[in-house]
């Protein structure tokens, strides 16, 4: 495409995003985009938009040669894949904002835009209005990237904002987060973590070259975290976190994983309230440098999409750069971190597979102990989800070899009093 050439636009869906872009792309005639078909799943729905905009044939805009980008906010993962497959395949750039569907799919995809040298750009789908993809595929080079963590999810972090600055309950959180829009009547999605989880396997493709399934990482939402652990974060001047975070370890492989965890007061992240979105990324040369915006909503994610579709007014493509142009990175469950743990009956914590710990109270009916365990702990095993057992990461919470063998002599002598 050269830079003057009109975008005929195909969009897949009108629900916030949708309507959000239409209006948008109402007020930016610059750009040169303008929606031709907009396909939806039920006609009868009162829209506004002219009537004839609408249909319920996805064959209309696949199959429509004047349509050269397709754009794609719908829900269902398969049926977006199949969209965004068949639009490729017939030589139309795409946008998308689902991230289930990129990060079920993303291998299959990576290959789609080899074979066709189409362009498929999703900055919409992760943190909404905050270009980190374009800047983690632009900006960071591979060995100079040291740690990326963030608040990808807008819905946990509201809830986790009530719980901790006004004293609600979880469930009141929650029922609250519902009635403003920002969690769905459904909210497993967003509060055990999947799509945050979702959203981290591909941002962690372009940091740093890794392909990984969600099922691959360790992760969890805030389904278990209680009032007292907010309790326990006020006294000792944190704030609780849902963080997405991936750290390069000494020896060059990548610690990566989604998890709740206690933020300093001074910590970029504690700075993002209710549903905001924050992205911390560490670098050689340039230290630490803080991204920060709405990571949900109608007119954020339309901005994101609108980005993309102006990147392909000159044929912007992701090049992957850290998969194919760098010797990608791996992923390492072999590193130590430091915990909290809250339970109600010891029995359930295997406390001997701690290599230490650092403080123990059992003050009240709710306990609780900071410690370190090996990451693989998390990985294998089910304990630290159940039996009504909170796990939050301490801050820092990556702990590497060397560090350990100190801590284990300085370790507390715990043992006689647990």
């Amino acid at each position: 495409m050269d830079t003057h050439k009109q975008l005929t636009i195909g969009l897949f869906g009108f629900g916030v995003v949708g309507e959000g872009l239409y209006k948008v792309l109402k007020q930016t005639p610059s750009l040169k985009a303008s929606i031709k078909k907009v396909c939806i799943k039920h006609p009868g729905k009162k829209r506004e938009a002219p009537a004839e905009l609408f249909t319920t044939d996805r064959d209309a805009i696949l199959n429509d040669p004047e349509i050269n980008v397709v754009v794609e906010v719908i829900n269902e993962s398969d049926a977006a894949f199949e969209i965004v497959s068949r639009a490729l395949k017939s030589g139309k750039s795409v946008v998308s904002a689902s991230k289930k569907m990129i990060a079920e799919h993303l291998p299959e995809l990576l290959e789609l835009q080899k074979q066709t040298h189409a362009s498929f750009l999703y900055e919409s789908a992760a943190c909404a209005s905050i270009p980190v993809i374009r800047n983690l595929e632009e900006y960071y080079d591979n060995d100079l990237l040291h740690s990326i963590k963030a608040i990808v999810n807008g819905s946990t972090n509201f809830i986790l904002t009530k719980m901790f600055e006004e004293k609600l309950g979880f469930q009141d959180a929650l029922l609250l987060a519902q009635q403003l829009g920002f969690a769905e009547s459904d909210p497993s999605l967003d509060v055990e973590g999947y799509d945050a989880a979702n959203k981290w396997t591909f941002l962690l493709t372009h940091a740093y070259g890794i392909t990984v399934e969600t099922s691959d990482l360790v992760f969890s939402g805030i389904q278990h975290v209680q009032a007292g652990d907010a309790e326990v974060a006020r006294e000792k001047h944190y704030d609780i976190k849902l963080v997405a975070q991936a750290k390069k370890l000494a020896n060059g492989k990548v610690a990566a994983f989604v998890l709740p965890q206690f933020i300093r007061q001074d910590d970029h992240l504690a700075f993002v309230k209710n549903e905001f979105n924050g992205v911390v990324i560490e670098s050689g040369f340039a230290d630490k440098q803080f991204f920060y915006g709405k990571g949900a909503g109608s007119f954020p994610t339309a901005s994101a999409v609108l980005s993309d579709l102006s990147a392909l007014r000159y044929e912007y493509k992701y090049e992957y750069k850290k998969l194919y142009h760098h010797k990608p990175h791996e992923l390492t469950d072999d590193f130590f971190v430091r915990v909290y743990l809250s339970f109600d009956d010891l029995k359930y914590i295997p406390k001997d597979r701690f290599q230490s710990i650092e403080e123990w109270h059992s003050d009240n009916e709710r306990k609780y102990l900071i410690g370190v365990i090996h990451f693989r702990e998390l990985r294998d095993h089910h304990w630290w989800r159940q039996n009504g057992t909170s796990l939050v990461l301490t801050p820092d919470p990556i702990i590497e070899d060397m560090e350990v063998r100190q801590l284990k002599k300085k370790s507390l002598e715990l043992a006689g009093l647990i």
